[in-house]
């Protein structure tokens, strides 16, 4: 089968991402394997291919942002059929028997294992995914819509949770691709009033088309005190300036797996007044299942670019240099 391989961790504009011949992967006896349909292309994907992310598999297949059809099982396989249509997305495997595991805070499972990462992904013709990590997509959802919610989405979702936003608060979004534009539309459909600060013009259109109620270039200050805040580029300059936007007892969470590092903090100006500041780990199965069942109730829909799989380098390119506004998505017309 055609796939992109990671053959040398580092720059996208080089070639160290390459198309290749991989054989058709074959599941274990607790996986499906996924003929695939979409694959969205998500920022992490950037940052395993760059290298900005160790090296865990040579050679790996990014993607997790997969919509697919099962065209067979593992012999343990129990509740899916050839034909099913079924999301991949990063987390593919905890251990369920650690700590973490069993208060439900899987996403920090020190066992955990990831979609285009540990193992390969959706940036080819076929991928696996243990079928307890599968997910059950909204009906009315099309493919390429869908793609996004499954990493994007539920990655947004899980960082408003922490950003502790209350019913009716002021919430800002540092950077507004993919993701950001996603948990937008959560935020708003809850009462938010969503202020947006991002570099790029067609993002600050896109977010005030959404409902947004300011857009603004990502170094300025939002019109109003914020009680929470969520950064979602990786650039880790923004955190004192977020910190400033907020009100007293605000909260500003990272979203990223990667980011910039960050500069020194004034106590005073930027974490007094009960000010806090939250990670974003992965996701667990529920935040996935909790999310989807929003964005279908709320009419969640993703801004996509369509890419054929063999232009995914690039995609990549494009997301990296802010060249289009929501999320692209590698789109196999042949299925």
């Amino acid at each position: 089968m055609r796939a992109w391989s990671v053959v040398r961790p580092g720059p996208v504009e080089e070639d160290g991402l390459r198309l290749v011949k991989k054989p058709v992967p074959v599941p274990g006896e607790d996986e499906l394997l996924v003929r695939v349909r979409a694959c969205g292309v998500c920022r992490t994907d950037l940052h395993v291919a760059e290298g900005d992310l160790p090296v865990r598999r040579p050679g790996v297949t990014p993607g997790h942002e997969v919509v697919g059809v099962v065209t067979a099982a593992g012999s343990a396989v129990r509740g899916f059929a050839a034909g099913d249509r079924v999301g991949v997305a990063w987390l593919r495997r905890t251990d369920g028997t650690c700590a973490h595991c069993r208060r439900g805070a899987e996403n920090l499972c020190p066992a955990s294992r990831y979609t285009g990462w540990d193992a390969d992904g959706g940036y080819a013709e076929y991928t696996t995914v243990p079928a307890a990590f599968a997910h059950r997509l909204p009906e009315g959802l099309d493919d390429v819509a869908a793609a996004p919610l499954l990493c994007a989405g539920i990655i947004g979702h899980r960082a408003l949770r922490r950003s502790a936003l209350p019913p009716g608060g002021r919430l800002g979004l540092y950077g507004f691709g993919g993701s950001a534009h996603l948990c937008a539309q959560v935020a708003l459909a809850e009462g938010a009033t969503v202020h947006v600060m991002t570099r790029g013009a067609a993002a600050r259109r896109l977010a005030l088309e959404l409902g947004a109620a300011s857009a603004q270039d990502a170094y300025a200050v939002p019109p109003q005190p914020l009680d929470s805040a969520i950064l979602f580029a990786p650039a880790g300059e923004l955190v004192p300036l977020a910190l400033r936007a907020l009100d007293r007892g605000g909260t500003l969470a990272i979203a990223g797996i990667h980011l910039s590092d960050i500069p020194p903090l004034r106590y005073e100006s930027e974490l007094f007044y009960e000010k806090q500041v939250r990670s974003v780990t992965s996701n667990t199965r529920a935040d996935a299942r909790e999310f989807l069942a929003l964005a279908a109730r709320y009419g969640v829909r993703a801004t996509t670019h369509a890419y054929p799989p063999a232009r995914a380098r690039q995609a990549l390119r494009d997301l990296k240099a802010g060249r289009f506004d929501g999320a692209a998505v590698l789109v196999d017309e042949g299925c």
